[in-house]
């Protein structure tokens, strides 16, 4: 059970699998989720991270639910929107490129972490998945050798689970702090 004093938008936050196929993510809120992607804190400011944007329905949406796993296959395409994350894994060919960052995959993170979050403020879910074929993604769309594709994020609001086969899973426990927070020495639980 998650602590009571925890903010909702992260006590309540779920990763659906049942994704509400009629509902249509407005263009303000889909670009207020970059927002707050964009505004993730990153090494430098590098701001190492990119996204591929797929609307349900459009071309970008297709194509990626044309590389999903098995697994995924069957949830995916009813979300709203699908982000593909991408992250700098070395400095641009250019001469007057910005240093690559060793922290990129760190601050990727952190900027679905915030769009998750922005996400929950809207009532929308967020469930990250990673069950896609990356290369055929990152060959699809053209995706630079210095960036590596790295998630995928799928948006929308939950649905009905009596509406489809796919199985909800049932919600998370999560690991008690001793067995992760550690002071002293590795292994030696915090003690708060």
């Amino acid at each position: 059970m998650p602590n009571p004093d925890l903010t909702p938008l992260l006590r309540d936050r779920c990763s659906p699998r049942v994704f509400d196929p009629a509902h249509r993510l407005a263009e303000p809120d889909l670009r207020l989720l970059l927002e707050a992607a964009r505004w993730a804190p990153s090494a430098g400011n590098s701001q190492p991270w990119a996204f591929l944007v797929g609307v349900r329905g459009d071309r970008t949406h297709r194509e990626i639910c044309q590389h999903l796993s098995r697994g995924n296959s069957g949830w995916v395409p009813r979300a709203s929107a699908v982000l593909i994350s991408v992250c700098r894994i070395a400095s641009d060919p250019d001469d007057d490129a910005p240093a690559f960052s060793d922290y990129a995959q760190y601050d990727v993170g952190q900027a679905v972490a915030n769009l998750t979050v922005q996400a929950s403020a809207l009532g929308l879910s967020v469930h990250q998945f990673a069950g896609f074929d990356h290369d055929a993604v990152t060959a699809a769309f053209g995706v630079p050798a210095h960036w590596k594709v790295t998630t995928g994020v799928a948006i929308g609001r939950v649905g009905d689970p009596t509406t489809t086969d796919i199985p909800e899973r049932k919600p998370s426990d999560r690991k008690p702090l001793s067995e992760f927070v550690y002071a002293g020495q590795w292994g030696a639980a915090y003690d708060a």
